[in-house]
């Protein structure tokens, strides 16, 4: 089973979950899942959603070195300053690995998972959410 996280930079909180088969590719249960996310909020993506921005403008991925080739200074900086922003979202993602159930194989029923995972969210924005701190 995996999830995808839908969480906020700003407030460091967890707004969306999507859930679903293991196998499934990123992108293709990104636009599976019909997120709407407003055309003025930007995206920051890893890798596994190259064509992101043909459905959402204001997205951004880490630049792929082309084979045989090397990335430029300019393309090295830009996936830099992408992963300092991105570290945020794999220690919130971090935080819900804490807990068992979602770091271990789910052995749970397949309908059950989304509604872990929201379980899940919902400690961590409690816990580590701007608002209580």
């Amino acid at each position: 089973m995996k999830a995808q996280l839908l969480i906020s930079l700003e407030s460091k909180m967890i707004y969306g979950i999507a859930s679903g088969k293991g196998k499934t590719h990123d992108f293709k249960m990104f636009k599976d899942s019909k997120v709407h996310i407003p055309s003025d909020i930007e995206i920051l993506c890893d890798s596994g959603y190259q064509g992101i921005k043909d459905i959402h403008a204001n997205s951004r991925t880490p630049i792929k070195k082309p084979k045989g080739k090397q990335l430029t200074r300019k393309e090295k900086l830009y996936n830099h300053l992408i992963s300092k922003k991105r570290i945020v979202v794999e220690n919130i993602i971090r935080r819900c690995k804490v807990f068992r159930i979602t770091k271990d194989v789910y052995r749970g029923k397949r309908k059950n998972h989304g509604k872990v995972w929201n379980l899940i969210a919902g400690l961590v924005n409690l816990r580590y959410g701007e608002s209580v701190i």
